[in-house]
């Protein structure tokens, strides 16, 4: 009795728990519908619709000219929304747009779309992504106008999702000092650096989160478009870095060099008009920009016997030397601290004036120089790079400058020997951008200014940054030294270690480099070779900094590895610089003193001679060669030369017609470009030069 008791207790009990329970669920059900309805609804929206970030499109980076050097492209991938298509438009152009489909892609049959969009249709699906190949605008636009698709997106259900992707118009041009941005935000190079005013201020739009966590975009009234990202004006010119680039490039064909950098600057204003930095593939069959060793850091690579700039200054300003004093190097091999100095030459240059030893690059010269005013000071010594702006990095625009390196007297790294060492450009590091501020500031007459690449920022017409010239030392040494300095980095050219790239069309100021690398802790048979200078050295408009690592071959220093794409890149530059070249035209063809003698600069000796008969101008000798140059000689005469034409050497076109200038150069096997109208000012493949056939030679006419 009391278990029977017992049971009907328990399922009483079990009973009134399942009714209350059953009671709750509509209670509960009136509650989330008509008190919390709201609250549920906003929570249900914030899931399955949300206002997402629309990225805006990166603003563009020019050449100085305007020419476009990087751009963002529009593709887009297609998807479309199936359920939203009427049911006619559906059935009479589901057949035509699966046909357009697989003509397009050529990956599946019209048959196989057709069904892919039927069932996403059966499925009630949203959102079917159609290929993941992504168009541009013009294949978009075609798009628009197939069947369904023409409907467009409310009605059609065609969605075409935006993807920008960056372009470079001239490929491989400038590209690292273009640089890149990742997703993330990393990046290099102007992309990197520029990154904020380029980007743009992204927008917002409605989404909708549909199936396997896809969001399909929405149209929606309250959507916020996207603020285009500014423009970049660089200083760079596309033609000097075409130039610069092919000139290096080649030169490390033939030397088989690691790397190497090549910067082109404009003197008076910092402006960088061409960097290039090429590097070893992967393969080691070809040079690919891979990173800034111009700006960037050089690990322990040593700038070399460029560096001697800096021990001369020190020199000169200290007054303790004179370009003219005699110095003994003696065989070519001085000793401090029982650690030998070498000089290149063997059995060394005996005595010789400093002049020449600045000239010859000697190391023994310089560092016993060095050693003898500085080594009980050398501290004082070391100043001077401060005072010339080489102690610390100069802030560039450009992220990821090197920062210089030089031993500090009384560190556990300084030695006896220290001072001598870096004297001639040992022991220290120094990135091509800091040597090339330092040379062009002598060329500026001593005024050292920060390099420049990018010149404005700009939101359409609208300019809405500039970058001007900024000084980082108004002097870098009394003019009297700057004098003496520019007067030695003219005679390296004219008489030295460079001397095989003096031209007799303009004049160049420079310095080679050479530094043996430093291999598993010791120095090898392995060279850093360099060259930097400017040009004109009578009127500089360029400096130039170029470096080549690691070369292999009999040509292992910088005057015939580097210095020799100096002067290829110079020549081009000076042969298309009109500037350069009307300034140059009184040098090259001289002006009558009186109107009585009309100048004729050059031509056939025959055309020649029935002019001057025709018009009875006095005549020092008759014109019997087949091709001449006339000039005003003292007396009023006309003097005439004789233009060689038969050797096997370019000859002088400089006066000449386009007409007779192409008939002889052509008849040569030269290959001729020309700009400008009138007669020839300037070639730049200077007379004399051997002839290599197929040569393409460069005529500014004016």
């Amino acid at each position: 009795m009391n278990i029977k008791r017992s049971i009907v207790i328990r399922v009483r009990v079990i009973f009134i728990l399942v009714a209350l329970a059953a009671c709750a669920i509509p209670y509960k059900v009136a509650v989330v519908q008509l008190v919390e309805g709201e609250k549920w609804k906003a929570k249900a929206a914030q899931v399955n619709f949300q206002y997402r970030e629309v990225p805006a499109t990166r603003g563009n980076i020019y050449a100085s000219d305007g020419s476009l050097l990087a751009t963002s492209l529009p593709f887009y991938q297609v998807a479309i929304d199936p359920t939203v298509v009427d049911e006619e438009d559906y059935k009479s152009g589901l057949d035509a747009l699966a046909e357009q489909l697989a003509n397009f892609y050529k990956d599946k049959s019209a048959t196989a779309y057709k069904r892919m969009i039927n069932d996403a249709r059966t499925n009630k699906k949203q959102y079917l992504m159609i290929n993941r190949k992504q168009i541009n605008y013009q294949e978009m636009q075609t798009m628009r106008t197939w069947p369904i698709f023409k409907e467009g997106r409310i009605d059609g259900g065609v969605i075409f999702e935006k993807i920008d992707r960056r372009y470079q118009p001239f490929t491989s041009l400038a590209s690292r000092t273009l640089g890149t941005l990742n997703q993330d935000g990393v990046g290099s190079g102007i992309e990197y650096s520029f990154n904020t005013q380029l980007k743009g201020q992204s927008g917002k739009a409605l989404f909708q989160r549909l199936s396997g966590g896809v969001w399909k975009p929405l149209f929606d009234e309250e959507d916020i478009k996207p603020l285009d990202g500014y423009d970049i004006q660089t200083t760079l010119d596309v033609n000097i870095q075409d130039v610069a680039e092919t000139a290096l490039r080649d030169q490390l064909k033939v030397t088989m060099g690691e790397f190497g950098s090549v910067i082109v600057m404009e003197v008076a204003t910092g402006h960088v008009k061409a960097i290039s930095n090429l590097q070893k593939n992967a393969a080691g069959t070809g040079y690919v920009e891979s990173y800034n060793y111009a700006v960037g850091d050089m690990g322990s690579v040593e700038p070399g016997s460029t560096f001697k700039l800096v021990s001369m200054l020190a020199l000169l300003e200290e007054n303790k030397v004179s370009p003219n004093d005699l110095i003994e190097t003696g065989n070519g091999v001085h000793y401090f601290y029982r650690q030998p100095m070498y000089d290149a030459k063997n059995g060394g240059y005996g005595t010789i004036t400093i002049r020449q030893a600045f000239e010859k690059s000697s190391n023994v010269a310089i560092s016993k120089l060095v050693d003898m005013h500085f080594g009980s000071s050398p501290s004082k010594f070391l100043a001077y790079l401060d005072k010339v702006g080489l102690a610390q990095p100069m802030n560039l625009q450009l992220m990821g400058e090197g920062k210089p390196f030089f031993k500090k007297p009384g560190t556990k790294t300084w030695y006896g020997t220290s001072l001598p060492w870096i004297s001639i450009g040992y022991e220290s590091k120094l990135n091509p951008i800091h040597t090339l501020a330092l040379y062009n500031a002598v060329a500026n007459g001593g005024k050292m200014v920060k390099p420049l690449f990018v010149k404005s920022v700009s939101n359409g017409a609208q300019v809405i940054q500039t970058f001007e010239t900024q000084v980082i030392r108004e002097s870098i040494a009394s003019p009297k030294t700057i004098t003496q300095l520019q007067d030695l980095l003219l005679g390296v050219v004219e008489n030295g270690t460079a001397k095989n790239i003096k031209n007799p069309n303009y004049k160049v100021a420079g310095k080679t480099g050479t530094a043996q690398k430093i291999i598993n802790g010791s120095y090898q048979e392995i060279y850093y070779t360099s060259f930097a200078g400017y040009f004109p050295a009578d009127r500089p408009k360029y400096s130039m900094i170029v470096v080549i690592d690691s070369p292999k071959g009999t040509a292992t220093y910088g005057g015939d590895v580097s210095a020799p794409v100096f002067k290829a890149i110079a020549d081009k530059i000076f042969a298309t610089d009109l500037e350069l070249n009307v300034v140059n035209q009184s040098k090259i063809l001289p002006k009558a003193t009186s109107a009585k003698f009309p100048y004729v600069a050059a031509g056939m000796g025959e055309e020649l001679q029935g002019i001057f008969d025709y018009l009875k101008l006095p005549l020092k000798s008759p014109a019997q060669e087949d091709w001449i140059a006339a000039s005003l000689g003292e007396t009023g005469q006309i003097q005439l030369q004789l233009v060689e034409t038969e050797s096997a050497v370019v000859p002088n076109v400089a006066g000449m017609s386009l007409r007779d200038a192409l008939y002889i150069l052509e008849n040569k096997g030269l290959k001729v470009n020309f700009n400008g109208k009138g007669k020839v000012l300037t070639q730049s493949i200077s007379p004399g030069t051997r002839l290599t056939p197929d040569t393409t030679i460069e005529l500014v006419l004016g």
